[in-house]
């Protein structure tokens, strides 16, 4: 079959979908051969050739010469040696036979029956590759629109046809406007027959790292390091910071100029407020500096347990705890280190550890 049509219209189709050429030639193969099955009482010894400089399709039936055709062999799959023979003269026991078919009326069924395989397939190979493409996002952070509401979903455009359906807890309380934009972190990509199923979320703390990267150079080149984030979803955020060079603070670097690198931070956060503190070699300065605000009076290091015992003014102590305890447990979840706080006029203490 000659179709100079059909390899300009391969091309165009190709671009639109942003699919291989092969891919479609392989999924239209398949229906040129369905289409030959209905045709000849379910053959299945025929292979599809494609010639582009030639703009040309061929059938190829495929059959293996033997002496006398099995019953139980499948439809066209052998044939006898006398028969080969006509068509081959030199052909002998255990050759392949192949015969160029243009069959009567088997254009418009080819047509027919490879156009309903060529629009399965095509979705198929969308969906495999919109599957790739996500998942390749995986652990990294995107820009979805949000489209639906309800009192427990949230419904989200991700872009490449897709589309998938956040909880609300997974939410931070300005999240939900309509049509609003908002950055999410992927945190799982599943393959189904429907096309991906891609898991956000707004809460997960890998969403600050990555929101902080775009905002801080110095941590996409890696003068700076995240060493130890804790969160508290929409409410508050301490990270444990570190520099590569001696020159860099690391603190400073985070906050810019007049605060204004957190502060992008903070608004694609919904005003969350965030602690950045400075990563210590030395436990004392490192647990200490976990529990700013606050300031310390002193600070005793118990190596084997990994834990501190920590020494505030009477004034102090309130806010190193703080409301709740937050202040200290994200100290602890932050820096690593279990952490004993207590003022310096009373001997007792209270106790926070590593939650798992």
């Amino acid at each position: 079959m000659i179709s100079k049509d059909f390899f300009k219209a391969l091309e165009v189709l190709a671009e639109e979908r942003d699919i291989p050429k092969e891919k479609i030639l392989e999924i239209f193969g398949r229906g040129l051969i369905n289409a030959y099955k209905k045709a000849y009482n379910g053959k299945t010894n025929v292979e599809v050739e494609f010639n582009e400089e030639k703009a040309e399709i061929l059938l190829v039936a495929k059959s293996l010469v033997v002496d006398e055709v099995s019953p139980d062999a499948e439809e066209g799959s052998q044939i006898g040696l006398e028969e080969a023979k006509e068509l081959k003269k030199n052909a002998r026991i255990g050759d392949i036979i192949e015969q160029k078919i243009t069959p009567k009326n088997f254009g418009r069924l080819a047509a027919s029956s490879a156009k309903q395989i060529l629009t399965q397939g095509l979705k198929q190979l969308e969906r495999e590759r919109n599957f790739e493409i996500f998942s390749a996002k995986c652990g990294e952070m995107i820009i979805a629109t949000v489209v639906r509401i309800n009192d427990e979903f949230v419904t989200l455009d991700l872009g490449h046809e897709t589309e998938t359906s956040i909880p609300a807890k997974d939410l931070l309380p300005e999240d939900v406007y309509l049509n609003n934009q908002i950055r999410v972190y992927i945190t799982k990509v599943e393959e189904t027959t429907k096309g991906p199923k891609v898991y956000v979320s707004r809460t997960d703390r890998n969403l600050v790292k990555r929101l902080m990267e775009i905002a801080i150079p110095e941590l996409q080149t890696g003068v700076i390091e995240i060493r130890g984030l804790a969160r508290d979803p929409g409410d508050r955020c301490k990270v444990c910071v570190s520099s590569n060079n001696p020159e860099v603070d690391p603190v400073g670097a985070c906050l810019g100029k007049n605060g204004s690198r957190i502060r992008d931070v903070i608004d694609n956060l919904g005003g969350e407020k965030m602690d950045i503190y400075k990563y210590s070699d030395d436990p004392k300065e490192l647990v200490s500096n976990s529990l700013q605000p606050a300031k310390t009076v002193s600070v005793q290091i118990d190596e084997m347990n990994k834990s501190a015992l920590v020494i505030v003014t009477e004034d102090q102590l309130s806010l190193a705890i703080g409301k709740k305890g937050q202040n200290a447990r994200l100290a602890v979840q932050s820096c690593g280190w279990k952490i004993d706080i207590k003022s310096e006029n009373d001997d007792s203490s209270v106790d926070f550890e590593i939650e798992e």
